[in-house]
């Protein structure tokens, strides 16, 4: 039987950004959080920082509950740890949830297509691991022009875990042959360290977080790399040699 290639691509961060999200809250909020001293980008970032705090340690006790449910429920919590003694005079539940559609509606980052068009020219199967639904994931790259096969995608959130427990990437790593080339890439270091404690071989792009704060992540990585572009070519290149 012959070797296959795979690339599990972590989704949003990495093959979708945030700049739908953080120019929403611009648009509905900025004047007012930067009348407090506090940007929209990183507003934006507490809020969904303190979403995924609450998401995982709900998850870790067995209480695992949507993502979306808990965006909503930490926004005026965010807005008041970052200074907003009355957060409920600065935004109605309306402005939250027109905040909250930008996040609904993402976009693709610039560079994926010609990234899983360079993997798939040299023989890699793309997948994506999410903790997001899959009709939500298939609509990014629906959206962007990117062809990404719906039995491809596989979402931990139907499976009531999430990324980074070891159990979310498991059973991705076990679909493939034991003599496969198995890769996890992402733009989270948190998440392809994770992903190559259970085996796969790591790819991490700088293009969301900037500094992969290596000293905390104590894992090889195979690539890194400054776009999504170079990261593939520098797969493709490890996988070669």
């Amino acid at each position: 039987m012959s070797t296959q290639k795979h690339v599990v691509f972590d989704v949003v961060g990495t093959c979708v950004s945030f700049d739908a999200y953080f120019n929403a809250i611009d648009r509905v909020l900025g004047d007012r959080l930067r009348a407090n001293n506090i940007t929209p980008q990183f507003f934006g970032y507490s809020w969904m920082t303190a979403a995924e705090l609450e998401f995982t340690f709900l998850s870790i006790s067995e209480r695992h509950k949507p993502y979306k449910h808990i965006l909503e429920a930490v926004f005026y919590r965010t807005l008041y740890m970052a200074g907003i003694k009355d957060p409920r005079a600065l935004a109605t539940e309306a402005e939250r949830d027109e905040c909250i559609q930008g996040y609904w509606s993402l976009q693709l980052r610039p560079g994926i297509k010609e990234c899983f068009a360079k993997l798939r020219e040299q023989g890699f199967t793309i997948w994506c691991l999410t903790t997001g639904d899959i009709a939500r994931v298939k609509g990014y790259f629906e959206r962007g022009g990117v062809d990404m096969p719906a039995e491809n995608v596989i979402s931990c959130d139907s499976k009531g875990v999430a990324k980074p427990a070891l159990g979310a990437y498991r059973p991705v790593f076990d679909q493939f042959a034991t003599g496969d080339e198995r890769w996890f890439a992402a733009a989270h270091m948190w998440d392809v360290s994770t992903a190559v404690k259970v085996g796969f071989r790591g790819a991490y792009c700088t293009v969301y977080e900037q500094d992969p704060c290596l000293e905390i992540f104590d894992t090889k990585m195979d690539v890194i790399a400054d776009s999504l572009v170079e990261m593939a070519e520098g797969i493709v290149k490890a996988s070669a040699a």
